[in-house]
């Protein structure tokens, strides 16, 4: 188990560029076993658990020619569904959130499908029923064996039908989206995602072939078409790198350049680190945060508390929320984090009280956050990552510290960010990578 060793007291200064955004590239590099043409992806990003994924994709039988250091050739030509059935797979893909993402696309191409129950950060509960119910709305049938958490799904005949979606999960559109794509007829999905990994994944099966209309709302239509093409696909800039750049600029009074940030697709995310009193200016492509002494928290027009709460897109983004939670420990002024997905993302502000920020946990959900106002630095702990945007948050956490900090468990940041220690100590941090 690897940990960062931090000397804080950073003041990061200079231009990074987000990495390929890693919740696209779990869908995207699925997509390439719905066809047996060549699928050739750019901007894919060096973390861990892509880069697992890429691996399950090769013992499947995907053959995979890696072109430069952040493009790869895709050929589902030859897959081997026997591999589906060895304890080798149910290991692997148990170890891997990402492996569900592999379900709707062989059910699509080949009929059937098993997937063992997905593994990932620990952060709650996180149902699976979207996906199962979308495809059984298809025709699929399957069996759950609770003792060894391994699904079985038969989907010999899908069909086109209309379906209301019980929550607009991402991943289960998308699952759903790639299984109705060779199906027979139309299907309709409501209450559809729309968040912009979705709408990139959209775009590349019509790209491929596909009949996708209502890209971009929560009413999708997928015209069934009998196969897909090969196409190329550039990936979008992550956006939850870009937050998190924005949010540690903040915190450690840094002056940064965000290249290539992708400004047309983050949605409401400047705005709201701006309602944090962060300047945030958008040049061209780029975002340019100015070193700031101090940012205040804006109140509501009736002078209560700021409320930050996710939501499905276009609204804040879930995996910012612990960004947006540390970043207010430095403002002026109080505001109210509201996480409404995951019952235990918020569990990891003990570390963060332990240096002396302020903020009561209120429920597994909601934690206020009273700033500090520059008035008293954070001081360094000890501490572990529980999971890739807490891990972060205590990273920025710990840059912004008077003294040093040790994170533990930094596995769990490079699920989600790659090369971050480096990167970052290229822009004046002070990060020592512990194995």
């Amino acid at each position: 188990m690897s940990s960062f060793y931090i000397q804080g007291n950073a003041q990061l200064k200079g231009e990074i560029t987000p990495q390929g955004a890693k919740n696209e590239a779990l869908q995207i590099i699925s997509a390439v076993l719905l066809t047996p043409k060549k699928v050739t992806i750019s901007n894919i990003p060096n973390i861990r658990d892509v880069m697992k994924l890429i691996e399950l994709l090769q013992e499947l039988g995907v053959t995979v020619n890696k072109l430069t250091d952040d493009t790869y050739e895709f050929e589902a030509k030859n897959v081997n569904l026997e591999y589906l059935n060895t304890e080798e797979f149910k290991k692997k893909g148990a170890a891997l959130r990402g492996s569900i993402m592999i379900l709707g696309p062989l059910l699509s191409r080949f009929g059937k499908g098993y997937i063992p129950a997905p593994g990932g950060d620990k952060i709650g509960r996180r149902r699976l029923d979207t996906h199962f119910t979308g495809f059984m709305a298809l025709g699929a049938k399957f069996e759950y064996d609770a003792a060894t958490q391994f699904y079985k799904v038969d989907a010999t005949n899908l069909h086109g039908t209309y379906m209301l979606l019980d929550e607009p999960s991402v991943t289960g559109t998308a699952n759903i989206v790639m299984a109705a794509s060779l199906a027979k007829g139309e299907t309709t999905v409501y209450n559809a995602a729309c968040e912009p990994y979705l709408q990139q994944l959209c775009k590349m099966l019509n790209s491929m072939g596909a009949k996708i209309t209502g890209i971009g709302s929560n009413l999708l239509h997928i015209e069934g078409v009998d196969s897909l093409n090969g196409t190329t696909h550039r990936m979008l800039s992550d956006m939850i790198e870009v937050g998190s750049f924005i949010g540690m600029a903040a915190m450690t009074r840094s002056e940064l350049t965000i290249k290539n940030a992708g400004v047309k697709d983050l949605g409401i995310i400047p705005t709201i680190f701006r309602r944090l009193g962060i300047d945030v200016q958008e040049r061209g492509d780029d975002l340019y945060i100015p070193s700031q002494d101090s940012y205040k928290i804006e109140t509501f027009i009736d002078g209560s508390i700021l409320t930050v709460a996710d939501g499905p897109w276009p609204m804040f983004t879930p995996d910012l929320i612990s960004i947006m939670l540390v970043t207010a420990i430095q403002a002026e002024g109080n505001v109210l984090i509201h996480q409404k997905m995951f019952e235990s993302r918020l569990f990891f502000v003990d570390n963060l009280i332990d240096m002396g920020a302020q903020i009561i946990l209120c429920d597994p959900h909601r934690a206020t956050v009273m700033g500090l106002a520059r008035k008293q630095q954070l001081r360094g702990i000890t501490m572990s990552s529980p999971d890739i945007r807490a891990g972060v948050s205590l990273l920025i956490a710990a840059l912004s510290a008077k003294t040093p900090s040790t994170i533990h468990n930094v596995e769990q940041i490079d699920r989600g960010y790659q090369y971050i220690d480096t990167r970052l100590n290229a822009l004046g941090a002070q990060i020592e990578r512990i194995a």
